[in-house]
């Protein structure tokens, strides 16, 4: 079946020549400009040799033809009928023939040895049949090609002299054959000829476009890029066409790396001022907490101002998770040092399922571990945020009574994996392209019952980078499914995958999995 759609792929190339390569359409191009020009000359070369010859062989014939009746009608000739044939100057090949009475004579033809070669009967019978205008007429005999010419003599007889074509008919088989061969021997040297410097002439635009190929994969959209990346001197030449294009690129390339650094230069101010804003905030936001505590616990308030001073105290409480949030975002984006060193994952995660489980009761959770320690070299106190938030995610977003399910496992080649998947109403397909922006939020796509800041995937997102991981989410309705990825470290021992086992047991049990606690 691959085959057959390969085929048909190649077909579909072939009959659509805009869909071929530049440098193949030129050679195409020339090669169809020099086969119409070989056409050309050998159609011009063939007819100037064909009228040339058939002229010659038309001279010939005609004065055969007055020899031949000099010889056979002149003097003496109607007292003693002569064989045409022995006129002077006869050439091998002439063939002679008297018409009497509707009866062919001395029909023959002169052989090369001297001798005299009868027709048959069916070729006299084509002799007789000849018009009798003199004009030249050319027959198939069976001995060959002939160029024949009948001519009425005083005597009332037919005089029929011809020549061979067998010569011209050689001479212009050999001019074919000649020019078929030199065409295509042209053509295939032209050919290579061509593709070589057709080749050698667009290896500028094939280095400008692997240069643009290199830009294109380039990550241009955050972060600090080094867009170094250039159109080779070789390939810059104002004043050619190609040369316009490499330089227009270059100058192009210089704009987008001046604009990329002053993106990132805004983007360092912006992340300056969020981090430099977020540690002030902290410092008032504990003071209003810790007042409000102290209200709540010494002064005695009517129920109108104990609800009010509660509402203060939860938003405080989530003014402080914000700042919290931008806080840990702001040491990501600053790329400071991780605390790593080996930890098991599975205790991990477990540990992070029991905290969310605790804060929504509503839900069902499940986990799903190996027998085997998952071992990471990571930053546990990061990993587990990372793991909280996906959680807290999948609780905030989706109705009570749904089921969250977290695995973990670690594949063949060392790789660690965590997936948190869960049975709500999904999330829309337009935002998940977004879903790891922040301050990007979606209460439409999932039923929600909290407010969200739009962080918590954002900071999942940082945290595996960090990592040299990943974080991927798939969704349809009744599946939704978050998968972490941690690369494999070289310090760290393979790690044997063992089957997976069921029990309901809340705590870590070895050789065991973990597969409800709710």
């Amino acid at each position: 079946m691959q085959i057959k759609d390969s085929l048909a792929h190649t077909g579909s190339r072939l009959t659509h020549p805009g869909s071929w390569h530049l440098r193949t359409r030129l050679v195409a191009l020339m090669m169809a400009l020099l086969t119409v020009i070989c056409a050309l000359v050998g159609l011009v070369s063939y007819t100037t040799t064909s009228v040339t010859l058939n002229g010659q062989i038309d001279t010939a014939v005609n004065a055969a033809t007055v020899r031949t009746n000099q010889f056979y009608a002149g003097p003496g000739g109607n007292a003693s009928p002569r064989d045409p044939l022995n006129a002077k100057a006869t050439s091998a090949g002439q063939l002679s023939a008297v018409l009497s009475n509707g009866v062919v004579h001395y029909a023959g033809i002169l052989a090369p040895t001297g001798t005299r070669q009868e027709l048959t009967s069916a070729d006299a019978q084509i002799l007789a049949e000849l018009p009798t205008t003199s004009a030249l007429t050319d027959k198939k005999l069976s001995i060959g090609s002939y160029l024949l010419q009948a001519m009425a003599l005083p005597n009332g007889d037919i005089l029929i002299t011809g020549l061979p074509l067998a010569a011209t008919e050689q001479t212009l088989a050999r001019l074919v054959l000649s020019m078929v061969l030199v065409s295509l021997a042209g053509l295939a040297i032209l050919g290579l000829a061509g593709t070589v410097i057709i080749r050698r002439s667009m290896r500028p635009l094939e280095q400008l476009s692997a240069v643009a190929t290199k830009v294109a994969h380039l990550p241009l959209d955050a972060g600090e890029v080094a867009l170094s990346v250039r159109v080779p001197d070789s390939a810059v030449h104002p004043g050619t066409e190609v040369g316009n294009v490499g330089n227009a690129f270059n100058a192009m390339l210089d704009n987008v790396a001046h604009a990329l650094q002053a993106r990132q230069r805004s983007e360092m101010k912006v992340r300056r001022f969020v981090a430099d804003a977020s540690h002030e905030l902290r410092t008032p936001l504990t003071a209003i907490r810790g007042y409000t505590e102290l209200l709540q616990m010494t002064e005695p308030l009517s129920p109108d101002g104990k609800i009010s001073l509660g509402r203060v105290t939860e938003q405080s409480l989530r003014m402080s998770r914000l700042v919290e949030d931008l806080l840990m975002l702001a040491r990501l984006d600053e790329g400071q040092p991780l605390n790593l060193h080996t930890v098991d994952l599975t205790p991990l995660t477990m540990d992070a399922v029991g905290d969310v489980r605790v804060s929504a009761p509503h839900h069902h959770w499940s986990i799903e571990v190996p027998d085997a320690p998952v071992s990471v070299q990571c930053d546990d106190g990061q990993l587990k945020q990372a793991l909280l938030n996906l959680l807290s995610n999948a609780a905030k977003h989706t109705p009570a009574g749904t089921t969250v399910h977290t695995k973990v496992a670690q594949e063949t080649d060392g790789t660690a994996v965590v997936q948190v998947s869960d049975d709500g109403p999904g999330i829309d397909p337009a935002f998940r392209d977004v879903i790891f922006d922040r301050f990007s939020r979606a209460d439409k796509a999932r039923t929600g019952t909290q407010g969200s800041t739009g962080l918590g995937l954002s900071i999942v997102q940082s945290i595996m980078a960090a990592h040299q991981g990943s974080v991927s989410v798939t969704s349809k309705p009744g599946e939704t499914t978050f998968t972490l990825r941690l690369p494999p470290k070289s310090t760290l021992a393979a790690s044997s995958r063992a089957p997976h086992h069921s029990t309901t047991t809340p705590g870590r049990v070895p050789g065991q999995a973990i597969s409800s606690i709710s």
